[in-house]
C-alpha cells in the first residue's frame, strides 16, 4: 500500500463515521468537496471505473452517457476511447460536476464531453441516441432503479447497451455480498427490458460486479424518435 493510499484510508475510516459515508452520496460544499477529492483518487475506485470502461468496450465514434459521473474519472476513460464521439457525464452534485469539469477540461473545450448538473430522475436530453450507458455504484442510490433503468433504455439506440456497475461499500462485504448484488442488477435489467445479460467480476477486495445489457435491436423505436423525444437540457460544467 502506498503513501497515498495509507492516507486515504486513514481519512476514511475516521471520517466515515462521523456522516463522511452520506456525503459520498450527495456531495455538498467544501466537505463534499474533500468526499470527490477521496473518490477520484482512491485507487480502488480507479481501477473499478477503468475496468468498467473497458467492459462497456466504447468504441471511436460512441456516443456515451454517464449516470452519476462523481468526480469524473469514468468520463475521462470514456472520452479516452470515444476520441470521436460525445461522452455526456450526468450528477446530481454540482459540487461533483465542477471536478468533473476541472479533470475533464480539454475534452470539455474540444466538445467531446458534455455535463450535466440534473438527478437522474429528471433527466432530460437532446444528445441522443446513445450507443452505450454507464453507472458506476449509482443505481442503488436511485428512486425506483427499473424505471429510471427503462428511461435510459429509450435514451439508447436499437442495439445500445449499458453497464451498471456495483461494488459493496458496506461494513464485511465479501465476494458473496457482490454475487448478491449482481443478480439484483441483472434483475432489475431483465425488468426493464434489457436482454443478453452477461455478468463480469473484478477481482478487488470486496469485488466488483459488472452487468452488461442491451437494447434490443428490434426495440422498433427509430434513432429519429429517440433523438426527438426530449428537449436538451443545459449542460452547468466547471
Amino acid at each position: 500500500m502506498t503513501i497515498k493510499e495509507r492516507v486515504l484510508l486513514g481519512i476514511l475510516q475516521w471520517w466515515g463515521p462521523r456522516g463522511g459515508v452520506a456525503q459520498f452520496h450527495r456531495p455538498t460544499g467544501a466537505v463534499g468537496h474533500i468526499a470527490g477529492w477521496i473518490m477520484g483518487r482512491r485507487s480502488s475506485n480507479v481501477a473499478r471505473n477503468r475496468w468498467a470502461v473497458r467492459v462497456l468496450d466504447v468504441q471511436p465514434t460512441d456516443r456515451v452517457i454517464e449516470l452519476g459521473c462523481g468526480p469524473g474519472v469514468a468520463v475521462a476513460a470514456l472520452a479516452g476511447r470515444a476520441t470521436d464521439g460525445l461522452v455526456v457525464g450526468v450528477d446530481h452534485s454540482p459540487v461533483m460536476i465542477r471536478q468533473a469539469g476541472r479533470r475533464n477540461r480539454a475534452a470539455i473545450r474540444a466538445g467531446r464531453v458534455r455535463l450535466v448538473h440534473t438527478p437522474v430522475e429528471s433527466l432530460s436530453l437532446g444528445d441522443g441516441p446513445f450507443d452505450a450507458a454507464l453507472a458506476v455504484n449509482t443505481v442503488g442510490m436511485w428512486p425506483d432503479p427499473t424505471a429510471r433503468l427503462r428511461e435510459i433504455g429509450r435514451l439508447l439506440r436499437p442495439g445500445g447497451r449499458i453497464a451498471v456497475v456495483s461494488q459493496p461499500r458496506c461494513p464485511g462485504a465479501t465476494a458473496a455480498t457482490s454475487e448478491a448484488a449482481a443478480g439484483e442488477l441483472a434483475a432489475q435489467l431483465t425488468e426493464a427490458g434489457f436482454a443478453d445479460l452477461r455478468t463480469e467480476m473484478l477481482a478487488l477486495d470486496p469485488p466488483v460486479a459488472c452487468v452488461v445489457g442491451h437494447v434490443s435491436p428490434l426495440s422498433g423505436r427509430s434513432s429519429d424518435e429517440v433523438q426527438g423525444a426530449e428537449p436538451s437540457t443545459t449542460p452547468d460544467h466547471a
